[in-house]
């Protein structure tokens, strides 16, 4: 707790003499992180060889992504020193070997073929049969025009390899659903036919079946590793399930595995949607599972070669992209949901554009204690570009002490939709301030926005709406913006810097943070309050903002309170705004101020420390805490089995 007061000290050190979002802060940032990057030998190396390979565009800009993103050594580095404190040594894998599940179903890995690489196949089966857990079939069915000999010699090895040759290609759908017929186990996994799983995968999965007897599906982390070499890199940490960040893109991807019952009852893959048929068959599951687990490992190695998708992304397969959103299409309408489905922000990524039913309306909620030139930008850009037109706008005067603040409001009040209303207590209180602001407000939904705080995006209460209106979620927030357009906000991790922080802070808009997450529509434990939509009766349900959080994590606290009712909390980087950050309030620069900020951690830590032990759902265990930027730990995670 000390250390953590001690840093929140030096922060707010900073902050006063280097303010946030101004040039000289952000052109210190980048000169220490390029002097970090390009005093490594390796570094200049490496960059010298992209220049090659790439060309001098490509390579700037993968350095100046580096730079933000605050990387001081190579990715791979960093990440070949997590394999060797996390994956299993010779004597564990032994133990694994040796372990006696209570339960111990039988994985049908099932794999389409056609023209399958020998060596790649070869090696795809070694990797299974050196599984540490071994009641397993392999189920293959060859499209190929003809039989290759040199694969029967590998297929032949293992008598639970089944082998089935169609005669005909009957497309990656088609070829799969031929694999699911030879199918006898308890449990389905996929598998791609030139890929490899780690000699453990099957064990942790079974280990995760008979931790959790009621699995319906599961899925894995991953990485890719090179087709020369096979060096690994590009590991894939992923979040727990969450149904809008499926919709957004496929994140789930590999490894998966399906209770067979359930996979029978889909009636198999769709050649329809080939290209993403596994995108397809992941998102009609998600209807019907009740029960998906998400294991936080790499248990699959997806190979980099010439001809992969992993090696071009979507730009090799467009028709797969056009499959995806197609298969999001219909997801969306077999859930009775109103809304059409465009390319996200993006490649491979998708954008739901939820239908608005009705003309709810809104009540957005703007507390102020003076800088009236501050509120005046905040609202000028909210008449100004708002395209819905059922809204009023609620500001809740707080202690201000100058006259021009109350001209200005003589001005406003009455007109364009404006309330003002005033706060009776004589001492900030932003959780009072809101709850007095709901309770003087008319709206079917409520908006909390900061008076410091410009919009960008003239549909925004549409792109909300569209959300909010959904029975299943709670809240919903918005991407903003530092003046010099560096990400501010684009989500919060509750964990990040002991507490809860913002992450992919400082990230340039046109760039993008840990596998694009920033860019695209998620799931989240918590956004900021800073722009948060929620319907009224939510504050009724939850008992309103926690008033003892009177500047500090109030908006995670009452955005976890609705995790508690089993509602969604919706991230969209899809409404924009800047964020001049807390102008009016100051900084924590009083004895008093500082005693009230400890209070509130030692608060939230009394309300919410068995979510803290659990970590957050949507963030990933094997990702550091210390850091706003999904950087990987170097060191030994402790798994929470």
């Amino acid at each position: 707790m000390k250390g953590t007061f001690k840093m929140a000290s030096k922060k707010r050190l900073r902050d006063r003499l280097f303010p946030e979002g101004g040039k000289i802060r952000s052109w210190l940032r980048t000169l220490n992180r390029f002097f970090h990057s390009i005093v490594k030998p390796s570094y200049i190396k490496e960059q010298v060889q992209s220049i090659k390979k790439n060309g001098w565009k490509a390579t700037f800009a993968e350095m100046k992504r580096y730079m933000v993103m605050g990387t001081l050594a190579e990715p791979e580095d960093i990440y070949q020193k997590w394999i060797s404190a996390n994956e299993p040594t010779e004597e564990e894998l032994e133990e694994q070997r040796n372990h006696k599940f209570e339960h111990s179903p039988k994985i049908s890995i099932i794999i389409p073929m056609y023209n399958t690489p020998v060596k790649f196949f070869g090696e795809l089966v070694d990797s299974l049969i050196n599984q540490t857990y071994t009641n397993w079939e392999l189920c293959l069915a060859d499209g190929s025009n003809e039989e290759n000999p040199e694969l029967k010699d590998i297929y032949s090895k293992d008598s639970r390899i089944k082998y089935k040759f169609i005669g005909e290609n009957k497309g990656i759908s088609g070829n799969t659903n031929e694999a699911l017929t030879l199918a006898t186990g308890d449990f389905i996994g996929l598998l791609d036919h030139d890929d490899i799983l780690p000699v453990f995968s099957l064990y942790e999965v079974v280990k995760c079946i008979n931790n959790h007897p009621e699995v319906d599906f599961i899925y894995t982390d991953e990485d890719k590793f090179e087709e020369v070499g096979g060096k690994r890199y590009d590991p894939y940490f992923k979040s727990d399930f969450g149904p809008d960040t499926l919709r957004a893109n496929n994140y789930i991807c590999h490894f998966s595995v399906f209770r067979k019952d359930l996979m029978e009852k889909l009636g198999g893959f769709r050649s329809d949607f080939d290209g993403a048929q596994d995108y397809d068959i992941l998102l009609r599951m998600s209807e019907i599972a009740e029960h998906i687990y998400h294991i936080p490992k790499i248990l699959y190695h997806w190979r980099v070669h010439e001809l992969s998708t992993a090696k071009a992304g979507a730009h090799a397969k467009p028709y797969a992209y056009e499959a995806g959103k197609k298969a999001v299409q219909a997801h969306i309408d077999r859930l009775g949901l109103k809304g059409t489905v465009e390319a996200g922000n993006t490649l491979g990524t998708y954008k739901v554009n939820y239908e608005v039913i009705g003309n709810p309306k809104v009540s957005i909620i703007i507390p102020n204690k003076d800088y009236a030139s501050t509120l005046k930008v905040c609202l000028k850009s909210i008449i100004k570009l708002t395209t819905y037109k059922n809204y009023e706008i609620i500001v809740v005067e707080n202690n201000s002490t100058e006259d021009e603040t109350f001209e200005y409001y003589k001005k406003i009040d009455g007109k364009d939709n404006i309330k003002v209303v005033y706060y009776p207590e004589k001492v900030f209180n932003y959780s009072a301030i809101i709850n007095f602001g709901v309770r003087n407000c008319t709206g079917d939904y409520v908006i909390q926005l900061n008076n410091d705080t410009e919009l960008l995006t003239p549909n925004w209460l549409q792109e909300m709406l569209g959300f909010a209106q959904r029975e299943d979620v709670g809240a919903v927030g918005v991407k903003m913006y530092y003046p010099d357009r560096t990400i501010q906000h684009a989500g919060i991790i509750v964990g990040i810097g002991g507490v809860a922080g913002h992450v992919f802070k400082n990230i340039p808009k046109n760039l993008h943070g840990y596998f694009s997450k920033d860019a695209m529509i998620q799931n989240l434990s918590a956004v900021t309050a800073a722009c948060i939509m929620t319907p009224r009766k939510i504050y009724d349900d939850v008992g309103y903002m926690d008033e003892e959080f009177k500047v500090a994590f109030n908006d995670v606290d009452f955005c976890l309170k609705i995790r508690e009712t089993g509602k969604l909390i919706v991230y969209t980087p899809y409404v924009e705004f800047l964020h001049y950050e807390s102008k009016s309030r100051g900084y924590e620069d009083t004895v008093e101020k500082q005693q009230r900020f400890k209070g509130e951690i030692d608060r939230f830590y009394s309300k919410w420390q068995g979510f803290l032990d659990k970590g957050d759902p949507y963030y990933n265990i094997n990702l550091r805490l210390d850091n706003d930027q999904c950087a990987i730990k170097e060191c030994k995670v402790d798994y929470k089995d």
